[in-house]
């Protein structure tokens, strides 16, 4: 799988054999968008122990992230 910005196609001729997927065409997207904004509030309320995820992140900073909200710490002594 190629990806124009992140991963192209090596060469040219690669490139002019490649087609776009049906889903990933602009009013596709606009459509999935438009109905998760008309239902996150929902989502949001029925998963009270969910927590936000930047994602935009290094995949073990992410992870890390998870874990954390996951797994809960030990209690220290004070």
């Amino acid at each position: 799988r190629y990806h124009t910005t992140f991963r192209p196609a090596p060469t040219p001729e690669i490139q002019a054999r490649l087609r776009q997927n049906p889903r990933d065409k602009e009013e596709n997207i606009e459509n999935r968008v438009e109905t998760y904004y008309r239902n996150v509030k929902e989502l949001e309320d029925f998963y009270e122990d969910a927590f936000y995820v930047n994602a935009d992140q290094d995949p073990h900073v992410v992870f890390e992230f998870i874990e954390s909200c996951i797994i809960k710490p030990l209690p220290c002594k004070k």
